[in-house]
């Protein structure tokens, strides 16, 4: 950034990413959040096989021969969970809930773990502590009284199995499939889009395959902030130089060059690798007509080598609608390509000719793909990519979709999903002697919707903080303070518990780190991570308050409460959860011998399907599938318009924010800034460290985000970032991909200008 005018807490970054910096990022989380004596032994249980799984990312565990197995944002998760902070009820007595909304997020979250189950008064406008029996007492009594699909079940990334399976336990019985989840704002593209292709809604990969592949595509996703162990995978790879192809609108650092913590020689000589052998900055939205472009080129040169590219023996015995693909190709125009990607077609073409030498190739994709209009469409244009090679059954290669939170796959494995398979149900019907209902409910911007529109009374949140993860916070905010009810299971306080219903409770739970002793003695739960692989979980910490239940505990309390005359033996299934573990395996295929496979390190992997070269489509093949065009909205080429991509800092993991600093970008302190390329800047009229105004550009809506300062980056023209979740203000409720549900958060057309006061 030379030769631009110094803005606050802009300055330039150079080292790698990892590396010492890491380390010093590490221990300051530590020193302001833990004990210093407890912290060491803490960080050493993560991710060991008798320990327990990390709170953050779902990366998969590698064989356990390192002395630690966490990141630097891994060991923040542990730290901000571990954290010695509390907020107790005398705290509260002290503070409104309107004083404590007009705290950061940040704040709000660093304050500590909760101590007491809160319910809030609205003649003092406090929440006060209220005996667990009276909280599920009331809340019983208010769901008995509401027509079952007025009320939304949420489920965050984090839930457990054991928990996410009781919480869609309860509300089948208690009669809806209202089931918003995180899913649904993150990869349900994938969920929708990959069992159209391959027949099974998750990534064909293991951990092993990344081994055995020679080329791997890394598209929309940043995995030093989002999925950070993903980095050592990726360190190893390029030492061993499998090329590593990026496409990303942003340069990040960590897709750049990368310092492994764990590599004395780096450490010692403050070196670093290089990641990415190639990194083609495409334009926001540009990915499906790069992949096309790809997949043109390597249909081309297949004709110009007699037929010796493509896998033309897989392709005849295990696919259909090849031919609707190919010709689908040959009819996009190169100039349309080139418009809607921003790249050349020379260097698609290189891609192309890198992907035909691969013996196996893999493609790791995140929420830079699934969180556009047309997602679900670009995840199965990936698939089709790798069909076109036979790149999925087959050691060292297949898809990866880059799941976030450590346990998401996992509770949608378990029953979490708004569009339940008659299998399913009839599997519940059988085993607990009640008829599930079958019609399908909310996703999560559905559930938005119905508490906009009045339809929707009540709100159960078994963690997370929906409302802040929502887009169009507007219209969000304002539908939450019009429930009957809502009811957050929670460690922490955030925004979302803040913004009180007629009646809104706060129930804290048991963290990942802490002890859980239930009637038959100390209890693991388990989690899947983006692999498939199933292992256990048992924190070792003393609770961080007497009064803290168990998330299968607060579950069993509600329904308990809720559904006097229930067939579920509830209180039996939180005395030991080995017997929800019985019941899952009773209705759920591929978790045979449940207890008995998760005692073992390391666990078991789920069914994969694809990987034994086995499709369960409607075609018994894996398909093809034809993306019509390569343009996803019109508004993308109108004059002056930019494409808003949110994005996460570094010190933050989804919508919770560890600190104020983006280290690798150059943020420091802050978090008020648009990043912009420079030829964008001076369209406008803006030069780096300006106030700008952004507004959401679609007709009839008025999205606007004031006073934020421009700051020139590499990005892709055309594109700006800005932080999520302060930008999702921009984002309207229903710019959503209609396949999936997801809202558009990479995707949304804005106009930037220079503020009045500017």
């Amino acid at each position: 950034m030379a030769d631009r005018r110094e803005v606050p807490g802009i300055r330039r970054y150079d080292a790698p990413a990892g590396g010492w910096g890491a380390l010093r990022a590490t221990a300051q989380a530590i020193h302001v959040q833990m004990e210093t004596l407890k912290a060491p032994i803490t960080l050493m249980r993560t991710n060991q096989p008798d320990g327990f799984d990390c709170p953050g990312c779902a990366w998969p565990d590698k064989e356990h021969k390192s002395t630690f197995q966490f990141c630097e944002n891994g060991a923040k998760a542990v730290a901000w969970e571990a954290t010695s902070k509390r907020v107790r009820p005398e705290f509260f007595a002290a503070n409104t809930v309107s004083a404590l909304r007009e705290l950061p997020d940040h704040a709000l979250e660093d304050m500590g773990r909760l101590t007491h189950p809160l319910v809030y008064d609205r003649d003092t406008d406090t929440f006060r502590a209220v005996a667990w029996e009276d909280a599920f007492g009331r809340i019983g009594e208010i769901l008995r009284g509401l027509p079952p699909d007025q009320v939304e079940f949420y489920a965050s990334g984090r839930t457990s199995n054991e928990a996410a399976y009781l919480y869609q336990l309860f509300a089948r019985e208690y009669g809806t499939n209202n089931f918003p989840d995180c899913s649904n704002m993150c990869h349900e593209a994938t969920s929708v889009g990959l069992p159209q292709s391959l027949g099974i809604g998750k990534g064909t990969v293991s951990l092993d395959d990344f081994e055995h592949c020679d080329l791997i595509l890394s598209i929309g996703h940043n995995p030093g902030t989002n999925h950070p162990r993903m980095m050592g995978t990726l360190h190893e790879a390029s030492r061993r130089g499998v090329p590593i192809i990026v496409f990303n609108p942003l340069r990040e650092r960590a897709l750049e060059r990368f310092a492994d913590p764990q590599n004395v020689a780096e450490m010692a000589t403050l070196g670093s690798t290089r990641i990415a052998s190639t990194y083609f900055q495409v334009r926001a939205g540009g990915d499906a007509a790069a992949l096309k472009g790809v997949a043109k080129a390597l249909l081309a040169l297949d004709a110009e080598r007699g037929g010796t590219v493509l896998d033309h023996a897989f392709i005849a015995a295990h696919t259909g609608g090849f031919d609707a693909f190919a010709a689908d190709l040959r009819a996009t125009a190169w100039p349309d390509i080139e418009r809607a990607s921003g790249l050349r077609r020379a260097q698609l073409e290189q891609v192309a000719g890198a992907y035909a030498q691969a013996r196996a190739a893999i493609v790791t994709y995140g929420m830079g793909i699934t969180q556009h209009n047309r997602g679900t469409g670009s995840v199965r244009l990936i698939a089709s990519l790798l069909l076109m090679r036979g790149n999925v059954g087959k050691p060292g290669a297949g898809i990866c979709p880059l799941r976030g939170h450590s346990n998401v796959q996992g509770n949608r494995t378990v029953g979490i999903t708004e569009k339940p398979t008659a299998p399913f149900l009839k599997k519940i019907e059988e085993v607990f002697g009640f008829r599930p209902p079958a019609a399908h409910g909310h996703d999560a911007v559905a559930a938005m919707q119905a508490m906009v529109a009045g339809t929707a009374k009540a709100l159960l949140c078994l963690g997370g903080n929906f409302a802040v993860a929502m887009p169009d916070a507007g219209q969000s905010f304002a539908a939450m303070r019009r429930l009957d009810l809502s009811v957050h299971v929670a460690t922490k306080l955030n925004r979302s518990h803040l913004l009180v219903a007629r009646e809104t409770y706060v129930l804290p739970c048991l963290g990942r780190t802490e002890l859980d002793v239930q009637a038959s003695g100390r209890q693991s739960i388990t989690v899947e991570d983006s692999m498939s692989m199933v292992h256990a979980s048992a924190g070792k910490l003393a609770p961080a308050s007497e009064h803290l239940l168990s998330e299968p505990a607060i579950v069993a309390g509600i329904a308990q409460a809720t559904l006097p005359h229930s067939k579920v033996p509830w209180a039996d299934l939180v005395a030991d959860y080995d017997r929800i573990r019985d019941l899952i395996e009773r209705t759920i295929p591929g978790f045979d011998d449940y207890n008995l496979r998760i005692r073992k390190p390391g666990g078991f992997r789920m069914p994969i399907p694809p990987t034994e070269r086995r499709w369960n489509t409607p075609t018994g093949k894996a398909m093809f599938s034809v993306y019509g065009g390569v343009a996803e909205d019109p508004a993308v080429f109108a004059e002056g318009v930019l494409r808003l991509v949110t994005l996460r800092s570094h010190d933050q993991y989804n919508t919770t924010i560890y600190a104020l600093d983006d280290r690798y970008r150059g943020v420091f302190g802050r978090r008020d800034v648009v990043f912009m390329n420079e030829a964008d800047l001076a369209a406008n009229g803006i030069a780096h460290g300006d106030l700008v105004d952004i507004e959401t550009a679609l007709p009839g809506l008025a999205r606007r985000l004031e006073k934020f300062t421009a700051i020139a980056y590499d990005i892709a023209p055309g594109a700006i970032g800005a932080y999520y979740p302060e930008a999702n203000v921009l984002v309207p409720l229903d710019f959503i991909d209609p396949e999936s549900g997801t809202p558009s958060y990479k995707s949304a057309p804005v106009r930037v200008r220079r503020s009045a006061a500017a």
